[in-house]
């Protein structure tokens, strides 16, 4: 399960709007994956951004999205939006203009896929990071983040990110049609900014039309992880790298989960 119409809003919300509100004044934004355009959706909402540009390896996959999920064609339609079909680490390494929210919406690390390389140090460290514009912010989600599922991936790629940014900040949410608490991994090497109060401020002014999950508060307690977890995230020691990787378990090889 990828996707699901019902509660897609969960992630995309989580995944993109705290970046967004942490910043001062996001103007430019560069998605990785998100060929569905739940991600590109969310993104446009905000009053401040004047250029997206949304980089999926799958044509089918945007074709499809684009054609079937209607509440999309909005932000597909959108003149701030521009579509690359390409690998997205290719993109990101050739471009010669920065951003100032670059997100990670791809597929899970799976073993034999295509993706596990954008969750590694050097591609954080070579090719995120300095396409970043000054107060610049990383966002990506970060797999399973549950009491028995955080070890598979999460605190790997928390621990992996904590190794290039100053700052890194863990959150999770519980996505029904996942089963499971998922998580999402935000870092700059500015402080980023929690004050509930402040978020719910930034809310009203900045995004058009309302958010059907979070809020100041919801994202401040998104951040507070329990015992477990936290324990587990101060504890890991394993940082991603191209020969020693970590993956979701249960999937087959090669496989790309996308789910509608």
């Amino acid at each position: 399960m990828q996707s699901a119409e019902v509660d897609e809003f969960i992630y995309h919300e989580c995944l993109i709007h705290p970046p967004l509100l942490c910043h001062p004044n996001p103007k430019t934004l560069f998605i990785m994956g998100g060929g569905e355009g739940s991600t590109a959706r969310e993104v446009i909402k905000h009053k401040t951004i004047d250029k997206v540009v949304m980089c999926d390896i799958d044509q089918e996959v945007v074709d499809f999205c684009r054609r079937y999920l209607t509440g999309n064609r909005e932000a597909f339609s959108s003149k701030k939006l521009s579509i690359v079909i390409n690998d997205a680490k290719a993109e990101l390494e050739k471009r010669n203009d920065k951003f100032d929210i670059i997100v990670g919406d791809l597929a899970d690390p799976v073993e034999g896929g295509p993706c596990y390389q954008l969750y590694t140090k050097s591609f954080y460290e070579n090719i995120v990071k300095p396409k970043l514009n000054k107060n610049g912010i990383f966002v990506t989600q970060a797999g399973p983040a549950g009491i028995f599922t955080h070890k598979e991936v999460f605190t790997s790629i928390h621990n992996t990110i904590k190794q290039v940014f100053k700052y890194v900040k863990a959150y999770t949410a519980h996505v029904p049609s996942f089963a499971d608490t998922w998580g999402w991994v935000m870092a700059s090497d500015q402080p980023l900014e929690i004050d509930p109060e402040e978020i719910d401020k930034r809310i009203e002014e900045r995004i058009g039309g309302e958010l059907l999950y979070l809020n100041g508060p919801s994202f401040l307690s998104s951040t507070t992880l329990n015992k477990t977890i936290s324990t587990s995230l101060l504890n890991e020691t394993h940082v991603y790298t191209e020969v020693d990787a970590r993956f979701i378990h249960g999937h087959g090889l090669g496989v790309a989960p996308y789910r509608f």
